[in-house]
């Protein structure tokens, strides 16, 4: 006989508390304001506006550093949930016991397409490649339109050891 799968509640607050549990090992994502929206396995970046976050306050325009720094999380964090997902979906709760360690940056580079405006930026990134000692990430940056970017970046990652 067939086990029964898990009430679909169970199985979104395990995915939650993972994701939860991710983002809260960055405090620089707290600093920027960062969170992230999730549906199934797909995330989203979200970086709500912030008057610290402008760069040129006479356009106003988002501060490079911080758009860099947005697209990087973003990169990162969808890396780590790929790599927790597997076991995440096998039932495994992922905690600060267990939590597997951030991929470290290599390299980053970010193109700036057009003046990030002074409201919410939005960004999804898409893992290119990911093997067992390296990672290539793209990352898409936009706000009111997605397929109007104003930012895009692509990272390449040393991905931590599974080897506990």
């Amino acid at each position: 006989m067939a086990k029964r799968p898990e009430p679909v509640q169970i199985v979104k607050q395990r995915r939650d508390a993972a994701l939860q549990n991710l983002v809260s090992r960055v405090p620089y994502i707290g600093f920027l304001g960062i969170v992230f929206e999730r549906h199934g396995d797909e995330l989203t970046a979200v970086m709500p506006y912030a008057e610290r976050n402008i760069g040129n306050p006479m356009l106003p325009a988002l501060h490079g550093g911080a758009t860099a720094a947005f697209l990087e999380v973003a990169a990162i964090i969808e890396l780590s949930w790929a790599m927790t997902w597997e076991d995440m979906e096998a039932g495994k709760i992922i905690d600060d016991s267990n939590a597997i360690l951030l991929p470290k940056t290599i390299d980053f580079t970010v193109d700036y397409l057009r003046s990030g405006l002074p409201r919410d930026a939005y960004a999804r990134a898409r893992v290119n490649r990911s093997g067992r000692r390296y990672a290539s990430v793209h990352v898409e940056g936009w706000q009111d339109n997605r397929s109007r970017m104003f930012a895009q970046a692509t990272g390449h990652f040393l991905m931590p050891s599974r080897d506990g």
